[in-house]
C-alpha cells in the first residue's frame, strides 16, 4: 500500500461545499413545501434561493476545473467490469470478497461509480437546476410569453423540482452509505478530508514503473 495525494484543495473543497449546499436546499425546500417549520416560510423561501445561487457559482467553478484539470475524464462509463461491481456491491461485499477493480490516481472511480455520477451531472443536477431557474422566474418569463413555458403549468414545474430533489437525496444516501464501505468504514471520509489515501501500488503495464512513480511519498 502507498499513501497518495488522490484529492486536490479544491475537489475537497467542492464536495464539501456541494454536499452542505445539497442538504440544507432539501432542508429549506421540505419546509417551503410546508413539510415542517423551522425557519419560517418567508426566511425559508429567502434563504433556499440563497444557496440556490451559490449552488450554481459552485457548479460553474466546479465545471471550470474539471476540464481544466482533465478530471471530467473520471467520468467516461466503461462497462467491462460493471457487471462485477454491481455483483460485488449486492453479494461479494458481504463475503468478504476482494474488490474487483483497483482505485488510482488515474481512476478514481470504479464503473458503477462512474456511471452513477455521469448520471448524477448530466440527468439529476441539470433537472433540478432547470426547474429551480424556471420556477424561479415563472412569472416574469411567462409575462414576456416566452415560449419556452407557454404551455407548462407552474404545478408541473414544481413536480419536476421535487422530483429532481427526491433523486438527488437518494442518490446523497446511497452515495453516504458507500463511503463505508472503503478498506475501513471511515478510510473514505478520511481521504476527502486530508486528500490521501493508501492505495495498492500496481506495475504500470506501459514500463516497469509503479504506476504512482511520479507522485510525492509522504
Amino acid at each position: 500500500m502507498q499513501k497518495v495525494y488522490i484529492y486536490k484543495r479544491f475537489e475537497r473543497f467542492w464536495h464539501w461545499s456541494q454536499a452542505a449546499l445539497i442538504f440544507f436546499l432539501a432542508l429549506t425546500g421540505f419546509e417551503v413545501h410546508g413539510s415542517f417549520s423551522l425557519f419560517g416560510y418567508e426566511q425559508a423561501v429567502e434563504s433556499h434561493r440563497f444557496a440556490a445561487w451559490m449552488l450554481l457559482v459552485l457548479i460553474a467553478f466546479s465545471i471550470f476545473w474539471h476540464f481544466t484539470t482533465g478530471e471530467w475524464k473520471q467520468y467516461i462509463p466503461t462497462f467491462s467490469k460493471l457487471k462485477a461491481q454491481i455483483r460485488y456491491y449486492t453479494f461479494g461485499i458481504f463475503k468478504g470478497e476482494p474488490h474487483p477493480t483497483r482505485k488510482s490516481l488515474r481512476n478514481k472511480l470504479n464503473p458503477l461509480q462512474a456511471l452513477t455520477y455521469l448520471g448524477f451531472k448530466l440527468v439529476m443536477a441539470p433537472l433540478l437546476v432547470i426547474t429551480g431557474l424556471v420556477y424561479m422566474f415563472y412569472r416574469s418569463i411567462d409575462a414576456n410569453n416566452m415560449v419556452i413555458v407557454s404551455d407548462i403549468p407552474l404545478n408541473v414545474v414544481a413536480f419536476l423540482h421535487t422530483l429532481g430533489a427526491y433523486l438527488i437525496l437518494i442518490f446523497a444516501i446511497v452515495h453516504v452509505y458507500m463511503t463505508t464501505t472503503g478498506e475501513t468504514p471511515t478510510s473514505n471520509i478520511k481521504a476527502m478530508l486530508t486528500g490521501y489515501e493508501d492505495l495498492e501500488e500496481a506495475p504500470n503495464e506501459d514500463s516497469n514503473e509503479s504506476e504512482f512513480s511520479d507522485i510525492p511519498k509522504i
